[in-house]
């Protein structure tokens, strides 16, 4: 018989260290999984498409912290800077921009994550560590009062070689921790996902992106 997703929750809960933030990554779910998981405790989700998180938003208890893990398109952030928790795929100063621009207008400051590039395929998104570090450095950063760059992001590559995972979330780590020395508000560091997260947490990470280990194989909208 299948685990109900109350079960998987407090599977994946009693494996995570106490210091590691669980987003369950409800993209595609229909609101019944999502507040089945908040009944079971869960309060942070994560979403990849801004529509539809704002739909969730819309019906679900205002006291979830909403994720957006997807790339995201400066265009769209409008829709959800009023109530976004924590945004995950930063990849440009021109983004920052935008969403110190949006946060402003809801006189909020809205936390964002850098997302580094650490994966060897071309489609993922991400910054190369040098631009990373020149963002963190600019004084141009210090001028947006109404976002605060909290940490970083990577996604490994999709591989089963663990060699390989190993090696990207290690440099992803060693980034992290020189960087934070410089830069204290940086105390997030997100990568991990349903089958790479306890190797994630073991080089580092303190926040993990799950969503099939929860809830089950995803939902592909046509």
């Amino acid at each position: 018989m299948m685990k109900g997703i109350k079960e998987n929750l407090q599977e994946i809960q009693s494996t995570l260290p106490e210091n590691v933030t669980l987003v369950a990554v409800s993209k595609t779910k229909p609101i019944a999984d999502l507040q089945e998981a908040y009944d079971a405790g869960q309060r942070v989700f994560g979403e990849n498409k801004i529509q539809e998180m704002v739909a969730k938003y819309d019906e679900l208890p205002k006291d979830i912290q909403w994720h957006m893990i997807g790339h995201l398109q400066s265009n769209k952030v409008k829709y959800m800077a009023h109530f976004v928790d924590l945004i995950h795929g930063v990849d440009s100063f021109k983004t920052l921009k935008e969403i110190d621009k949006q946060a402003k207008k809801h006189n909020r400051v809205i936390n964002c994550l850098l997302q580094a590039r650490i994966a060897k395929e071309d489609t993922k998104f991400g910054l190369p560590f040098s631009e990373i570090e020149a963002i963190l450095a600019s004084d141009e950063l210090k001028e947006l009062q109404n976002i605060k760059v909290v940490g970083l992001m990577g996604m490994a590559t999709f591989t089963d070689n663990q060699e390989q995972l190993e090696e990207e979330f290690s440099s992803l780590s060693s980034f992290f921790n020189q960087n934070k020395k410089t830069y204290p508000d940086l105390t997030i560091l997100s990568m991990g996902m349903s089958g790479d997260y306890e190797l994630a947490i073991k080089n580092g990470s303190n926040m993990v992106r799950i969503g099939s280990s929860i809830f089950g194989v995803r939902n592909y909208i046509a």
